[in-house]
């Protein structure tokens, strides 16, 4: 059973539409500014659970009286 050319043209243009979206979406997903601004709100959620800032907070703290004992020695 042979199908008529126009619909045929007609499938292949919706086809290449379909394509076309889809692509679309996937590189506005996979854009390097997309991504890093969602790692800069996972890192900076992080950031801001207690259990995480404030052992930071300690260990900065550390690092700056040791490294002020360094330099008054």
């Amino acid at each position: 059973m042979a199908r008529d050319p126009d619909t045929i043209e007609r499938e292949i243009e919706q086809a290449r539409a379909a394509l076309a979206t889809t692509l679309d979406q996937l590189g506005e997903k996979a854009s390097p500014k997309r991504l890093a601004d969602s790692a800069k709100t996972s890192v900076l959620a992080k950031l801001e659970d207690p259990k995480v800032k404030f052992p930071l907070i300690g260990a900065g703290v550390l690092v700056a009286a040791l490294l002020v004992r360094k330099l008054f020695r």
